[in-house]
């Protein structure tokens, strides 16, 4: 009896040690998993301010009236720069200020499959806003479009990908990765804008400077019909001042 109240008297605290750190442990991870649930509105909340008073300069320039009613992102491949263009009710589209791309992997050409590491090209939307990204805050590009799934069925191709973003942080696969306080200031400019009002152009080169692309390989037959229409789109876009 004496041994067994003994055995208890040891074992019992040990088991009660163990018991409250489990529940901290708990906690802890409960904890975190609250704090990873941001809203849309708690980023807004938290960068707005900031993020607003960094753009108002440029857009007092451009003589844009903010929140503007269109916008447009220009993701440029080979010059690793993300131009931004916005227009207010009743005006012209105008240049408001350019952003480096810190990364973004792959070369010229667009995104055929997942794993091939490109960033897509083309004309695309804003599908939605991350508030919890991994990369500090992103943006979803509705990659794969209309008309990469067009071409993949033609082709027969399969797994397309997806999960492109235009995020914070310095380093990306098959995204542009613009760093934390750009990504602060594209992810409040695209919410206070609204989703259905943005543009997303994502092209090889700036085809208003450059008519070629450099070879990176081969690529589909419709590459060329592509960068028709993305030409096209970048030269409806004002000159740069």
């Amino acid at each position: 009896m004496k041994r067994f109240i003994l055995v208890v008297l040891l074992v019992f605290p040990v088991l009660t040690l163990a018991f409250w750190l489990f529940l901290g442990s708990n906690y802890r991870h409960k904890m975190r998993a609250d704090l990873a649930k941001q809203t849309v509105q708690n980023r807004l909340d938290q960068f707005g301010p900031q993020a607003r008073a960094r753009l108002k300069p440029y857009f007092d320039t451009a003589q844009v009236t903010y929140p503007p009613a269109r916008l447009t992102l220009v993701g440029l491949k080979a010059e690793k720069i993300l131009e931004v263009y916005a227009a207010g009710a009743n005006q012209s589209v105008r240049f408001i200020r350019s952003y480096p791309i810190l990364a973004a992997s792959g070369g010229p050409g667009p995104k055929l499959r997942e794993g091939d590491q490109q960033v897509p090209e083309g004309v695309y939307a804003i599908e939605s806003l991350n508030p919890n990204s991994s990369y500090h805050l992103s943006l979803r590009i509705n990659y794969p479009n209309a008309f990469d799934r067009e071409q993949a069925a033609l082709e027969g191709r399969t797994n397309l990908g997806g999960d492109i973003m235009i995020h914070g942080g310095a380093a990306s696969i098959g995204c542009l990765a613009m760093g934390d306080e750009a990504s602060e200031d594209l992810f409040v400019l695209a919410a206070d804008t609204g989703l259905t009002n943005i543009t997303v152009i994502l092209s090889p080169v700036d085809f208003r400077k450059h008519r070629s692309v450099p070879e990176s390989g081969a690529v589909p037959a419709w590459t060329a019909s592509l960068y028709q229409a993305i030409q096209s789109n970048l030269n409806g876009l004002p000159t740069k001042k």
